[in-house]
């Protein structure tokens, strides 16, 4: 049986806004979610992530920095139960599927070094693994397709259902229909083994940052750093 064939955990953070380093979470969701696609566990935070909400951010997501306030819990008791959360279904050998891994894993990552709690890798030992990534699967499996990558096109492409975009449970299963179809479509990551294909993400994720580095110098634009590394960003103390 391939990983697209069986038991999904989809995970997605709403957050202040896009820099793991500085923003917060706003809200999170952890789906389990049987072969078929029904929802097996289902567990939701809503934060007050001790910080303003950017109105741009609660545009997006619906969450105001007055409704976060009276609803939320603290971000230190939400982090560490998302957290040892994550920690419990990786160790169960579940694959975690996030679209855009890097950035929600390394922001929760910040978030934990922020308030004092362990790191999901310092809990299982090792960098989080297996984990899904439907925007590396998809420019690895599409590489030249034309148009956007964000989960929302992502979904108009493979033929998933997105009902309610930017709440994130919703994404959160949203972003496991996308990699079942994933798995469904294309034979050669239709992999037996999650962990096989967590390797091949992190080759692939490798290989897309360096082919944006080059067409960046092929365009004549500004050079920027683009990170390679994936699932997470290493953190960095100098970011403290």
């Amino acid at each position: 049986m391939s990983w697209h064939q069986d038991l999904l955990a989809g995970f997605d953070l709403e957050t202040t806004g896009t820099d793991i380093e500085r923003d917060r979470i706003v809200t999170a969701a952890l789906i389990r979610l049987d072969g078929d696609g029904t929802t097996a566990v289902r567990q939701t935070w809503l934060i007050d992530p001790g910080v303003p909400v950017p109105e741009e951010a609660a545009a997006i997501h619906g969450m105001s920095t007055a409704y976060v306030r009276e609803h939320g819990a603290p971000p230190e008791t939400a982090v560490e139960e998302i957290t040892e959360s994550l920690a419990a279904t990786l160790g169960a050998g579940i694959p975690l599927v996030v679209m855009n891994a890097r950035y929600d894993l390394s922001l929760l990552d910040r978030e934990c070094r922020r308030h004092g709690i362990r790191p999901l890798t310092e809990r299982l030992g090792h960098a989080p693994s297996p984990v899904i990534d439907p925007l590396v699967l998809d420019r690895h499996v599409d590489r030249y397709r034309k148009g956007k990558r964000a989960l929302q096109a992502l979904c108009g492409h493979y033929g998933v259902p997105l009902v309610g975009a930017h709440e994130a449970g919703a994404d959160a299963v949203a972003a496991a229909g996308v990699a079942r179809r994933i798995g469904e479509r294309y034979p050669d990551v239709a992999l037996p083994s999650p962990e096989a294909l967590h390797t091949l993400q992190e080759d692939a994720a490798a290989e897309q940052a360096a082919d944006f580095q080059a067409y960046l110098r092929r365009s004549g634009k500004p050079e920027a750093y683009v990170e390679g590394a994936w699932p997470l960003i290493p953190h960095q103390a100098s970011h403290d």
